[in-house]
């Protein structure tokens, strides 16, 4: 049976060999395998244009010209006076109560603190009643296949740092001599759900999360998924926090997702739960196994970190001195 890893990869082939994707990702005429080598030399080129140039190298500099170039060719919108006047923002993170625990999050499209605040207690209750209390929770959201990272460090200090970033699928389109693939963000149905004003700011499902306890951090997690990306992620921090699984069984554990009227299951989600929903009218999608379409979750708790094998992710050791 393929792996996860291996669905993931076919459902990203048509798009990441648009055009200078063939070069990058299937220089022989075939997606490269694992332990192939990858080759971006340009990747290099913009990366030392960053360090040479600073950040405004990406709006006025190397970068900013290569995409004003590109946009020219492909009868884009951009225009120079966009990437002039565009500016990063700050935004403080929303705040709410769970478990007695502060949470730092993003509010919006990714409905965290909303969802938290109708997840039940699930520590003591049988498998099914949790099957059912999750999907109950987490009603309402639908969306596209998305290709999100999100990464998440800690330092011996206590100091965290969760980042979520987004290509969406990808467009397709990379900045001529530089091999940097534009996202396609402007495409995804569900984060357009008003009209584009000249200098708003798109919404997002993302949600880099913080929980805090008493004495501190406690939790550090992040999801990608889309819309699933919520599900995944407060199913993991359930399972830590409430549950109290250590991170990498609860980042594992099969997972469940409805979308509208359909339950989509992991193998290994309990079955009784699964039944309860199919005698309310819910149809029942039985995943043949563990899938990126149900999120990718990484996260650092007190016992330990976690990376998610439905989208290759890895855990790494903090470093020993000497």
């Amino acid at each position: 049976m393929p792996s996860a890893h291996a669905a993931c990869l076919r459902m990203l082939e048509p798009v990441m060999t648009m055009r200078e994707g063939s070069r990058i990702y299937a220089p022989g005429g075939t997606l490269l395998r694992d332990g192939e080598l990858l080759r971006q030399p340009g990747l290099a080129v913009a990366l030392e244009s960053l360090a040479a140039e600073g950040a405004d190298g990406a709006y006025s500099g190397t970068i900013g010209h290569a995409l004003l170039e590109l946009a020219a060719e492909r009868g884009g919108l951009v225009t120079a006076d966009d990437l002039a006047t565009y500016s990063a923002s700050w935004s403080e993170p929303v705040e709410t109560t769970w478990l007695g625990r502060r949470v730092l999050t993003r509010g919006g499209l990714s409905a965290v603190p909303e969802t938290l605040a109708r997840l039940p207690l699930l520590h003591g209750l049988s498998p099914a009643d949790r099957v059912v209390a999750l999907v109950d929770a987490f009603d309402g959201a639908s969306g596209p296949e998305t290709h999100t990272t999100n990464l998440v460090t800690v330092d011996a200090g206590g100091n965290a740092c969760v980042v979520t970033t987004s290509l969406g699928l990808g467009s397709g389109d990379w900045l001529p001599g530089l091999d940097v693939h534009l996202n396609s963000m402007l495409g995804e149905a569900d984060l357009l759900r008003r009209p584009l004003e000249p200098g708003a700011r798109m919404d997002s499902m993302m949600a880099p999360t913080l929980v805090l306890g008493s004495d501190g951090l406690e939790l550090a997690i992040g999801a990608a998924g889309g819309t699933r990306l919520r599900t995944a992620l407060l199913t993991v921090a359930a399972a830590i926090l409430d549950e109290r699984l250590e991170p990498q069984a609860a980042v594992e554990r099969p997972r469940v997702h409805p979308a509208a009227a359909v339950v989509n299951a992991e193998p290994g989600v309990d079955e009784d739960g699964l039944a309860r929903l199919g005698a309310r009218g819910r149809e029942i999608r039985r995943w043949p196994e563990q899938h990126h379409y149900f999120g990718g979750v990484t996260a650092l708790g007190r016992t330990g970190a976690a990376a998610d094998p439905r989208r290759s992710g890895a855990a790494l050791p903090a470093p020993t001195a000497g």
